[in-house]
């Protein structure tokens, strides 16, 4: 049997040579709802197109199909086989008479392709079940960005948030058809069709109904793919301690699946707003408080600012400016396991401006009773 077209199959499709699965099924179903006969009644062409890139998908969507398009140029169901004449059984009792089958000269073992590998391109049971459970698709995920303030992400929100997704169609309920499904005038119902290679005879999805057995009439609203793009606006609960570059997971709020499929997911990249005082590293919190010289040197006891309010903290005689001072379990709470960091306080001695003559007094009576060199030790560990 002579190859049933010329027509490049990935340029009938629009696809590249290197296309994977998804996007050969994608194409062809965009293509179907074309041309498909329902949609174009009396239109022989669109017919006659219809026929031509469902033998493309066919070759196509079947690996061991377009490995033989791919290395001969086409796809024949006579193709050369490996196995010697004979006769045998198929499956559902149908005879088959290898004896009479034209084998291009090709016989014994080493002669080609198998019975085996030919044979299971066809004879696989419930082609149109499987051909509509194909047809159903789940939904795809969506992402967006949601930036939130460093107190909604510390204590958690509740955000309003309009997306725009692909939901199911109302019309049709989701299936992309209409009204009664009617039997298909093709296959009687049935799904397949049979083909004819020499003696041979097996089964193959039929072409006008896709292997489903039924005519939809498709819906419009939709265009028969079931699914119609909506504004939705939905309420999104961000969980306490979230960081920034987290990712929040909203299940069922992705695409719609066609033919009732379920939908995909919505996640949320989360963008946290810089707080004026606050800097966060983890679940940890650093903040800077100034103190005066005399705080720093005597010691004392200050307020300093937590996201829970003010803290008493303890400045210890001769604290130096940039050291951190910890306040256990003050930090965020963690948005797994809601255990707490800590928050560091680090100490900026502030000088005093010696615009005042008391105060330049004050500073020199001060290096003269401890006149000690803060440089002393540089220039030695420096080594020069």
């Amino acid at each position: 049997m002579p190859p049933t077209s010329k027509t490049d199959f990935y340029e009938l499709l629009g696809v590249s040579r290197k296309a994977g699965a998804k996007e050969i099924r994608a194409a062809f179903r965009k293509l179907a709802r074309k041309y498909h006969p329902d949609l174009n009644p009396g239109d022989k062409a669109a017919e006659e197109k219809f026929k031509q890139i469902q033998e493309a998908y066919d070759v196509l969507s079947d690996t061991k199909k377009r490995q033989m398009y791919d290395q001969h140029g086409f796809y024949s169901e006579s193709f050369p086989g490996g196995a010697g004449p004979g006769a045998g059984e198929g499956p559902g009792g149908v005879q088959f008479d290898f004896g009479g089958f034209d084998f291009g000269g090709a016989g014994g073992a080493g002669g080609g392709a198998s019975f085996r590998d030919l044979f299971s391109q066809f004879f696989r049971g419930g082609a149109g079940a499987e051909r509509a459970e194909a047809g159903r698709e789940a939904g795809g995920d969506l992402e967006y960005q949601l930036e939130i303030d460093f107190s909604e992400a510390v204590r958690g929100v509740v955000k309003k948030l309009s997306i725009v997704r692909l939901d199911g169609c109302e019309i049709c309920h989701g299936t992309g058809a209409l009204g009664t499904p009617q039997t298909c005038t093709g296959c009687g119902g049935t799904g397949v069709i049979q083909q004819a290679a020499g003696k041979m005879r097996f089964n193959v999805p039929c072409t006008r109904c896709g292997g489903t057995g039924r005519l939809h009439t498709a819906c419009r609203t939709c265009g028969g793919e079931g699914r119609v793009r909506r504004t939705e606006t939905i309420d999104v609960r961000i969980p306490a301690g979230v960081a920034s570059g987290s990712r929040v997971r909203v299940p069922g709020k992705g695409n719609a699946g066609t033919m009732g499929a379920p939908p995909g997911d919505l996640y949320l990249r989360v963008v946290v707003k810089e707080h004026a005082v606050f800097e966060r590293q983890g679940n940890d919190l650093y903040v800077k408080v100034p103190v005066t010289v005399a705080e720093a040197t005597l010691g004392a006891k200050i307020e300093v600012p937590t996201i829970d309010g003010r803290a008493l903290v303890r400045i210890p005689p001769g604290t130096n400016s940039g050291q951190r001072l910890r306040l256990r379990e003050k930090g965020v709470a963690s948005a797994r396991s809601g255990a707490r960091g800590d928050q560091y306080v680090e100490v900026q001695v502030v000088v005093p401006q010696p615009t005042d003559e008391r105060v330049r007094n004050l500073m020199k009576e001060l290096e003269s009773i401890a006149p000690e060199d803060p440089r002393k030790e540089l220039f030695g560990k420096a080594g020069v």
